[in-house]
């Protein structure tokens, strides 16, 4: 996925009240805008860090300017939560998610479950209805592991429990975590940050959920999908040998 028009370089002022960031373009320019992210970015917000905005002009959004891309620990992360879906889809279609490329119909945002839509819904006449849920993933906090959640997510914890409904309904369920960073190559739950969703996680692979990581080649010129990444999390160990895990790299 290339970022057209190309992104605008800058270095973070600060990030604040979860919507907003200030920054200094190159020029020397101080700017607001829209932070498209809600989480913490727990390690992505470090005053005078390299950013990179993409810009909107002649629209009615209120800021111009809205947070893409990071300069962390060596590396370029992204920070749009927006971008997940379309890089699942790029993977789908690549075939470099288990055989999910296979189907003939991609939809997305449809709603489902209690109040809720899901990411992606793969249809085809000769296959089980597929449920793909998308999560964002950036937080790293050893070297090449990346975690999720960074924080606390009730949200989170709440689209497992109805992936697991989806499977006793006798569809498919499919738990997808997008990695916008390429220095990860291990994926796990953060359980002491999150405990809850831990639990809501091992639940789900008991019921039948399928998990997924998938990492991703970040630059400012473009996004793109990079394959699937090792999912590890000790309290897998535990659980139904029978139960499918991602293990491909």
């Amino acid at each position: 996925m290339l970022f057209n028009p190309p992104l605008v370089p800058a270095r973070l002022i600060a990030r604040y009240k979860r919507f907003l960031f200030d920054a200094e373009l190159e020029d020397g320019t101080l700017i607001t805008g829209s932070c498209p992210n809600t989480g913490s970015m727990l390690g992505l917000t470090a005053p005078g860090s390299r950013i990179w905005l993409s810009e909107h002009e002649g629209t009615k959004r209120k800021y111009r300017h809205v947070f893409e891309l990071i300069e962390a620990d060596g590396t370029t992360v992204g920070v749009n939560t927006g971008m997940p879906n379309r890089i699942a889809a790029e993977a789908i279609a690549l075939g470099q998610i288990s055989d999910l490329g296979e189907y003939t119909t991609v939809k997305r945002e449809q709603n489902y479950g209690r109040n809720s839509r899901i990411d992606l819904l793969l249809t085809d006449p000769l296959k089980t209805t597929t449920y793909v849920e998308v999560k964002n993933v950036h937080f790293m906090r050893q070297p090449h592991l990346a975690e999720f959640p960074d924080t606390a997510t009730a949200r989170g914890a709440k689209h497992l429990e109805e992936l697991g409904d989806m499977v006793q309904a006798g569809f498919r369920a499919v738990m997808l975590f997008v990695i916008q960073r390429d220095d990860c190559h291990r994926f796990r739950i953060c359980g002491d940050l999150d405990p809850i969703y831990l639990k809501a996680f091992e639940r789900a692979l008991r019921r039948g959920v399928q998990v997924y990581a998938l990492k991703c080649r970040v630059s400012p010129t473009e996004i793109t999908p990079a394959g699937l990444i090792p999912i590890d999390e000790p309290g897998i160990a535990a659980l139904d040998t029978s139960i499918k895990i991602s293990v491909e790299g």
